[in-house]
C-alpha cells in the first residue's frame, strides 16, 4: 500500500492587476469571511494589493500547485510596521503571515494543511526568520487547528481594530517537530 504525497507548491509574487480577478473571486467567496473583504470590488481587491506591492513591509505570494496554476494565497509581514505593530513584544527574526485557500466544490483531503505547511516552511527557508507570527480571529477554529498542527502555540488573545485575534507565535524548532511527527 502506497502512502499518498503532499503536492509540492511554488511560489511567485502576485501580480495585483493580472491576478485581481482571481483573487477577487477566492475573497469575496462567503468560505472566505474571516479575509475580511465579502463585500470588495473588483477595483477594492486591485487597490488593496496594489498598496501591498508598493509596501516594503507587507508582500502578496501566490502558491502554485503541481501544475502550475494559482492554488492559493500568502502575505508575510514585519509585525514591526504592519498588522500588529504596538500589540505585542517582537523579537529579532519575527515574520507575520496569512494564508488563504479558495473555496473549491472539489475538496482535497490533506489540502490546507498542505499549504500551511508549505507556507510556513517557506517562510523558515530564510535564515533570518526565526519566528513566525499569527493572529487569526478567535472565532476562526478550523485556522486554530491547523496553526497548532504545524507548530503555532497560542500566546493570548489580543484586541485588534477589525477583530479579536488569537496571537500565535512558532518556532523553527516547533515546525521541524510537527514536520517530522507526521
Amino acid at each position: 500500500m502506497s502512502t499518498p504525497t503532499a503536492p509540492t507548491f511554488a511560489f511567485r509574487p502576485l501580480d495585483p492587476l493580472r491576478d485581481a480577478e482571481l483573487l477577487h473571486s477566492w475573497v469575496t467567496h462567503p468560505k472566505a469571511a474571516y479575509w475580511m473583504m465579502q463585500d470588495a470590488r473588483l477595483e477594492d481587491v486591485e487597490r488593496a494589493y496594489l498598496e501591498i506591492a508598493a509596501d516594503e513591509h507587507h508582500h502578496a505570494l501566490l502558491g502554485l500547485g503541481p501544475d502550475g496554476a494559482p492554488a492559493f494565497l500568502m502575505e508575510h509581514y514585519d509585525p514591526v510596521h504592519r498588522e500588529l505593530a504596538g500589540l505585542y513584544e517582537p523579537e529579532p527574526g519575527d515574520v507575520g503571515m496569512h494564508f488563504l485557500t479558495p473555496a473549491t466544490d472539489a475538496p482535497v483531503h490533506g489540502f490546507t494543511k498542505a499549504v500551511i505547511t508549505a507556507v510556513v516552511g517557506h517562510l523558515f527557508e530564510d535564515p533570518a526568520t526565526r519566528r513566525i507570527v499569527v493572529e487569526p480571529d478567535v472565532r476562526n477554529t478550523a485556522v486554530h487547528a491547523l496553526n497548532e498542527a504545524v507548530g503555532f502555540v497560542p500566546v493570548r488573545e489580543i484586541e485588534k481594530p477589525e477583530k479579536r485575534a488569537l496571537l500565535s507565535f512558532c518556532t523553527r524548532e516547533r515546525f521541524e517537530r510537527a514536520v517530522a511527527a507526521v
